[in-house]
């Protein structure tokens, strides 16, 4: 079901507030990319702004507290352990830009998140963290090594330019990520709704490759549903 919300859809090019919760792998690449694309970004840990100090002085990010990034944020990337989602702040969003977009890059690996049961029982990933954020999330950059994130983008009609899947239920809040990917130097692929993005989850075909869009697209539809027994506990 499409979300109530109103969603933020910026014109091509403009400059977007953004708040990026979790400075690992992925964080700390989509602060430097993002950043470079002359996003106005903060950027936030569990261990506190204070570690930030090298990637704020590298990139011009802002480093804050992971209940004040999202102050004023349009949107905000969820990019933690999936375990550590629960431990959230209640109101993470509640200071947020009205109609924030806020994309889940997460992944359950049971050996380091343990049992979620919902997740077990057939919920997808991004709809559990969305439960948890009481918020509508789209699913992107789950699939992605953080090096070919930070160094594979090409121009568009590059030959190898290769795609990100993007799932979500907010049409609008999709097509600002998918405009965020395509900045980016990816090709966005609609993957569907939050309810199908195990499609891209952990084991999948798409799952850690570079596939052409149109290849991807192909590997999406042919994904069987079940989940293999290395993600299952």
């Amino acid at each position: 079901m499409l979300s109530a919300e109103p969603t933020i859809r910026h014109p091509e090019g403009e400059d977007m507030q953004i708040a990026i919760i979790g400075a690992g792998n992925i964080g700390g690449t989509l602060t430097r990319r993002l950043t470079t694309l002359g996003h106005d970004v903060t950027v936030a840990n569990s261990r506190g702004p204070e570690t930030l100090g090298d990637l704020a002085g590298e990139t011009g990010a802002t480093a804050a507290t992971v209940a004040d990034a999202p102050r004023g944020a349009e949107l905000v990337v969820v990019t933690i352990p999936l375990h550590h989602v629960a431990d959230l702040p209640a109101d993470l969003l509640a200071d947020a830009t009205p109609g924030v977009v806020v994309v889940d890059t997460g992944n359950y690996y049971p050996q380091r998140d343990g049992r979620i049961e919902e997740i077990l029982d057939g919920a997808t990933e991004s709809r559990w963290t969305a439960g948890q954020l009481g918020h509508p999330v789209v699913k992107a950059f789950n699939n992605i090594y953080a090096a070919h994130l930070l160094n594979g983008g090409r121009p568009a009609g590059d030959p190898e330019r290769f795609g990100l899947p993007v799932a979500g239920d907010d049409e609008g809040a999709k097509r600002t990520v998918m405009g965020i990917v395509d900045a980016l130097g990816f090709d966005p692929v609609d993957a569907g709704s939050i309810d199908e993005s195990w499609r891209q989850q952990p084991g999948s075909a798409v799952y850690g490759t570079d596939l052409p869009a149109d290849a991807l697209r192909q590997a999406l539809a042919e994904q069987p549903p079940d989940r293999p027994a290395e993600f299952t506990p």
